[in-house]
């Protein structure tokens, strides 16, 4: 079954707002067996909603809509999709109970522009909008569903929730859809394709695989299509064996779990302790970390030793070790991680010392240059990485190989 969806307002054109909407309602349209097929923006026009709708219904059997639907002259497409299809306006009592219920917990009256918010077309059912002013509008053809929500996000998802993913669910027959995502570190895009070519060929007709690189990690997502979900996940079951044998050393975990999430639930499972000596990540790694909820009973500090001055005066590296190897050098991240252990008197401790970029390095040492180390029990390991010559990625990348590093070593 196909959807697709369309975005309406100049404000998402001219870039003055993002549309998250499209990707929430494509996930959860996914998760019940209905495939996005396309994701388009269109202005406040009637005209050009109009084509839109055209279009979207030689593509797609369900077409949802977001957007231009509040109480100003220039949210015209409830007006739009009324003369689309047909009919006249319609007054909602039930909508309206919730507009004078809203307005009158802020102590305000409901107006006439406010109260013509409760109209809709005859041509459609009323989908009440519990969270907001602007009801959701369900047509019905012979051919098509198409729904028209409002775009504010609390209010669409609660519509989708409550009403549209319902309803879509009792109107089509809806086929099994299963995601299987496996989340790989330390290993590029082609290379991973090379790796697992011959595995990738072998994948029957209803599955496909998809590579989604970011900085510093590569997602391989499996997608099954059939009838029965259950059947499905056996059968990626049985393929996810050949895929761990071909790459399981870089595979650190599947689903939406990050690698931050399972390392921090390693270490409170552990009960150890756990410090930093961040350089060029400049305090990417604990921003992570203690981003996630009882990171304080395993994270006991940070140091961002950005200068060599810190990196001597508080981490105790030694100035002869800065003089003849330099800030980045396997020598500098060593005792830097020690150092980071002693201060902060920790079980572990990761340091990190690189050349972020855009400028900064030599023909010895080019841009992207990174040393990390890891302090643990009874030993010191260092690595050296290469990554790109972009600042941004370069610290995503380096602050994601350290996690690994620890991660390897836990």
């Amino acid at each position: 079954m196909n959807c697709e969806i369309i975005t309406i307002g100049d404000e998402i054109l001219i870039g003055q707002i993002v549309d998250t909407n499209s990707a929430w309602m494509a996930a959860e349209l996914n998760a019940i067996g209905i495939w996005v097929q396309q994701i388009s923006s269109v202005s406040d026009d009637a005209a050009h909603i109009a084509k839109a709708l055209d279009e979207a219904k030689q593509r797609a059997e369900i077409i949802l809509i977001t957007g231009g639907l509040g109480p100003t002259k220039d949210d015209i497409t409830k007006a739009t999709l009324m003369r689309y299809f047909g009919g006249t306006m319609q007054f909602s009592e039930e909508q309206f109970a919730v507009i004078e219920r809203i307005f009158s917990s802020y102590g305000r009256i409901v107006t006439e522009i406010n109260r013509r918010q409760a109209e809709i077309p005859d041509s459609c059912i009323c989908l009440v909008n519990q969270n907001g002013t602007a009801p959701g509008m369900w047509f019905d053809t012979a051919t098509h569903v198409i729904v028209s929500m409002p775009g504010v996000p609390y209010e669409m998802k609660e519509l989708m929730r409550s009403e549209v993913l319902p309803r879509l669910q009792n109107r089509f027959t809806l086929p099994a859809i299963v995601h299987r995502t496996f989340r790989t570190q330390g290993v590029g895009e082609s290379m991973l394709a090379e790796w697992i070519s011959d595995w990738e060929d072998q994948l029957p007709a209803h599955m496909k695989l998809a590579y989604l690189p970011s900085p510093g990690e590569v997602k391989l997502r499996i997608t099954a299509k059939g009838t029965n979900a259950e059947t499905l996940n056996r059968e990626i079951d049985l393929l996810a064996e050949g895929l761990y044998a071909l790459i399981g050393k870089y595979i650190y975990g599947e689903g939406e779990v990050k690698l931050e999430q399972l390392i921090h639930a390693k270490l409170l499972e552990m009960g150890v302790t756990l410090s930093l000596a961040e350089s060029c990540t400049g305090g990417t790694i604990a921003s992570m970390l203690t981003a996630l909820p009882g990171a304080s009973r395993y994270f006991t500090g940070s140091l961002v030793a950005y200068s060599n001055k810190v990196k001597v005066n508080s981490l105790g590296v030694s100035p002869d070790t800065l003089k003849h190897f330099g800030a980045v050098s396997e020598q500098t991240v060593r005792e830097m991680a020690i150092g980071a252990n002693r201060v902060f008197k920790t079980d572990y401790a990761i340091a990190v010392s690189g050349i972020a970029g855009p400028d900064g390095g030599t023909a010895e040492k080019p841009v992207g240059t990174v040393w990390i180390s890891l302090a643990k029990p009874n030993a010191v390991l260092t690595k050296q990485f290469r990554f790109s010559t972009n600042r941004e990625r370069n610290i995503r990348m380096a602050s994601l190989a350290a996690l690994k590093l620890l991660s390897e070593n836990l």
